[in-house]
């Protein structure tokens, strides 16, 4: 069982990626690479995130997508909810009449588990995610704090 679907991975991924290029737009090409998503998906997504309000685009040469939220603001549950959205369990998925409204104890410990990761993802913001200390840099960009982020999509060489 997926947690996510491709859409909310490559949402979640396409906005901590545009995160660390605040006020820059980028390209589709540029962020397909960044985030190692298939660009012909990814315009579906990130076309679903700008009218959630979450990305701008501009047309022309210097157009693209770009963050419009602040990342300290904007959580890990609006971008996936913005996508596709979690679902909770709310009647018995088996449709059994006997259940009635009430979940067996087996749903309602999947239910209660899902509600979990939704409060985590409530209280986690796109920022938290660029700043927890890490071995691992989100989608290899390190940005360090009052420098300015490279031009280029690809990650700086080590």
């Amino acid at each position: 069982m997926k947690l996510f679907s491709d859409a909310s991975e490559y949402a979640l991924r396409a906005v901590v990626w545009l995160a660390q290029y605040p006020g820059e737009h980028r390209k589709v090409k540029d962020i397909a690479i960044g985030t190692q998503a298939a660009a012909g998906y990814l315009i579906k997504v990130l076309q679903g995130l700008m009218k959630a309000g979450i990305l701008t685009a501009q047309r022309g040469s210097n157009g693209g997508f770009a963050l419009q939220r602040d990342p300290a603001t904007l959580s890990v549950y609006e971008v996936v909810q913005a996508i596709d959205p979690i679902e909770r369990i709310r009647t018995c998925p088996l449709g059994l009449s006997a259940h009635g409204k009430n979940l067996c104890p087996m749903h309602k410990r999947i239910d209660d588990a899902i509600a979990s990761i939704e409060a985590n993802f409530r209280q986690c913001t796109i920022q938290q995610l660029l700043d927890e200390p890490s071995t691992s840099i989100p989608l290899g960009i390190k940005i360090a704090r009052n420098r300015s982020v490279s031009d280029s999509a690809s990650p700086p060489a080590a």
